[in-house]
């Protein structure tokens, strides 16, 4: 029986052969890596990479899908919400399993894939942040203009607090455009690829307290941040320097992480 897509999970079933070719060469998986895949969907990247890999872990909400998934010899399916997914626990489940590079000295961090849905694609990606110690790399297909705003540079309209947080951990390239064309239903978005890889030695701060300077910074991102950023480090008796007569927008990274660590 079809599968009649689902407007309440943002489903959109990847169907273009050319474009699932080029995203499975981009992850380049090897057999026996620890990968788990994020909504499989139709399986349009799952059997691919499913042969290359021998085993694939992969979380998949909708019920009906699931049940279809689970009648996959290579396949452990995750039936969840991938929000509610401890990532730390499953790379240890994924770890344990015969198939994951055998021979080799483990444990492997978790190389994690999929095509997310577009609506809580935010979401999912600071959820995995939580969990960034036990994973290799990330593969995602997303809107076009989220994967700008997380690569995006300082000075430029789409460099924002997405931008920062990812950036202070990983280092991101999007590397395929993907038109609407190539889904079913075709989304009214475009969309890409972005891999992400988390830094080896990321500047040592308290991500929450990161999160919170960064919404307070781009909270009015047309004003100087003394009416924003200056205000909450007041009210934090802020000794140290920071320049507030600049908008968020024109502050680098490195400066937010700077003044994250002495905050």
């Amino acid at each position: 029986m079809k599968h009649i897509p689902r407007k309440r999970f943002g489903q959109h079933f990847l169907a273009d052969h050319g474009i699932i070719d080029a995203i499975v060469d981009a992850i380049h998986p090897q057999p026996g890596d620890p990968m788990v895949e994020i909504g499989p969907g139709l399986a349009a990247l799952t059997q691919p990479l499913a042969e290359r890999l021998g085993h694939l872990t992969v979380i998949e909400l909708d019920r009906d899908l699931a049940a279809r998934l689970r009648s996959h010899p290579q396949l452990s399916v995750v039936e969840s919400d991938v929000l509610r997914v401890d990532f730390t626990e499953l790379a240890a489940r994924v770890n344990a399993l015969p198939s994951t590079r055998p021979g080799a000295a483990g444990p492997h961090k978790l190389r994690v894939v999929g095509n997310l849905p577009y609506n809580i694609s935010t979401p999912i990606l600071f959820h995995l942040l939580q969990h960034v110690d036990v994973i290799e790399d990330q593969h995602f297909m997303l809107q076009k203009e989220v994967i700008d705003r997380m690569v995006a540079q300082p000075s430029t309209a789409a460099y924002g607090r997405l931008s920062v947080m990812l950036q202070w951990r990983y280092a991101m390239d999007n590397v395929l455009f993907v038109p609407p064309e190539s889904f079913d239903p075709p989304p009214r978005v475009d969309s890409a690829v972005v891999r992400m890889v988390p830094r080896a030695h990321p500047t040592p701060i308290r991500p929450k307290l990161l999160e919170e300077l960064v919404q307070v910074a781009f909270s009015q991102r047309r004003k100087l941040l003394r009416h924003t950023l200056g205000a909450w480090l007041t009210q934090r008796n802020f000794a140290g320097e920071f320049n507030v007569q600049r908008r968020a927008e024109e502050v680098p990274v490195a400066e937010f992480v700077a003044l994250a660590q002495i905050a």
